[in-house]
């Protein structure tokens, strides 16, 4: 008899764990939502669902137009409903609107997923967090609009919402955001008071256009990455300081002139890469510091002279990789320190003179390979890296492929002339300042024009091999 008494609570203490909710209570709306006390000294609840798993077919899943109360009674005690708790209405496919109140500041993860008669939800301007998958697969929904009070969206929180066609994104400081899989959306407005795009926010997505408010300071990594039917021009505002990697990678529709405001810093690697459809010549502004790897990867439209401001210190690796339009001669100003493998590599259409200058200790492979305009180099590096690899097969040289460089000019500052240095070019004559103390190896290797007389100064104490 014992035996059987204990079996018996066991398994109503079992039942019992797997309720979610500490009470029910209907709706103004006529549904019986489930809610579980978050606080009792605050008098908080969370609405969640009836059961730890979901809803069970032994519950009346709410359906139709349903408001959420910003109160609810319990034991003689009025609590304030704060959040929706996650899988609170998960797979609830009846469900055609939401009136979320003003009290809710969290909407769990997986809250409304799967409710795909879900055409309209409100998110009042009290949320700050939107967690993952929360309205995923909501193939219902045709807009959504988020308040400036979000700061957090989480992962595929729209995933797969395919009905989407316009967002309304207010967030002012949100750290993350997608709207992956959502193939129909084609208008993306931003607010006037957004602060921060988002990493990923429209990657991928089918917009055609985009405005970014005076407001935005930040624009995060993928932000438009793929966004390939944007088209156009681009205006960045002045208020702009950081461009994150990838931010517009792969906008081959985007049109026009590129213009980069004083204010921004940062160009993160490839923030522009593929954007091939970008016209006319670019200038980077003196504020920035450093231009990331791939960041004009393949803009074959970019024409005119590029000027690199003094702020500049680093140049990524294909930074301009391909950048055939481009023209004129190029001058690597004085305050940059390393110049990367294939930064320019392709970029066919500059003519004239290059100058490195002797703030550059490092310069990487094929940085300036198949610049086959140019005709002169002016090196003031003073004491450079040898460049460190070379095969007849694969000579991954900074200047390989550029055929016309004939003359080539070594600075007074010059201390050492790295290995490989002018391997196979057809310079005719040389020049070796006095402040050079070694040749490196294959320095002058295969220059088979150079003619005339070669003076070796006395402060060289060492020749390569």
């Amino acid at each position: 008899m014992k035996k059987t008494l204990f079996l018996v609570l066991f398994a109503l203490l079992g039942l019992a764990s797997a309720w979610a909710y500490d009470f029910g209570a209907v709706a103004p709306t006529g549904q019986t939502l489930y809610y579980t006390i978050t606080s009792s000294s605050s008098h908080t609840v969370s609405v969640v669902p009836p059961n730890l798993t979901g809803w069970s077919s032994s519950f009346t899943k709410p359906t139709g137009s349903l408001t959420i109360p910003s109160t609810v009674t319990y034991g003689g005690t009025a609590y304030s409903v704060t959040s929706i708790g996650s899988y609170a209405f998960n797979n609830c496919s009846g469900l055609t609107s939401v009136t979320i109140p003003n009290s809710v500041t969290a909407i769990g993860d997986d809250a409304f997923e799967s409710c795909s008669g879900l055409t309209s939800v409100t998110i009042p301007n009290s949320v700050t967090s939107i967690g993952d998958l929360a309205f995923g697969y909501c193939s219902g929904l045709t807009s959504v609009t988020i308040p400036n009070s979000v700061t957090s969206i989480g992962s595929y929180a729209f995933d797969q919402c395919s009905r989407l066609t316009h967002v309304a994104f207010n967030a002012r400081n949100c750290n993350n955001g997608t709207f992956s899989g959502c193939t129909n959306i084609r208008t993306f407005t931003f607010g006037d008071s957004v602060q921060r795009i988002p990493a990923w926010l429209c990657c991928g997505l089918a917009i055609t256009s985009i405005t970014i408010p005076n407001s935005v300071t930040s624009i995060g990594s993928h932000a438009f990455d793929g966004c390939s039917g944007l088209t156009g021009s681009l205006t960045i505002p002045n208020s702009v300081t950081s461009i994150g990697g990838y931010a517009f990678a792969g906008c081959s529709g985007l049109t026009g002139s590129l213009t980069i405001p004083n204010s921004v810093t940062s160009i993160g690697g490839s923030a522009f890469e593929g954007c091939s459809g970008l016209t006319g010549s670019l200038t980077i502004p003196n504020s920035v510091t450093s231009i990331g790897d791939r960041a004009f990867y393949r803009c074959s439209g970019l024409t005119g002279r590029l000027t690199i401001p003094n702020s500049v210190t680093s140049i990524g690796s294909s930074a301009f990789d391909g950048c055939s339009g481009l023209t004129g001669s190029l001058t690597i100003p004085n305050s940059v320190t390393s110049i990367g493998s294939y930064a320019f590599y392709g970029c066919s259409g500059l003519t004239g003179s290059l100058t490195i200058p002797n703030s550059v200790t490092s310069i990487g492979i094929y940085a300036f390979r198949n610049c086959t305009s140019l005709n002169h180099v002016t090196f003031n590096v003073q004491n450079c890296e040898d460049f460190g690899y070379y095969s007849s097969s694969d000579p991954r040289l900074p200047f390989t492929g550029c055929t016309n460089i004939s003359t080539f000019t070594l600075g007074d500052s010059v201390q050492r002339i790295p290995a490989y240095l002018c391997y196979g070019l057809a310079i005719t004559s040389i020049t070796i300042p006095n402040s050079v103390t070694s040749i490196g190896s294959h320095a002058f290797d295969g220059c088979s024009g150079l003619t005339g007389s070669l003076t070796i100064p006395n402060s060289v104490t060492s020749i390569g091999g």
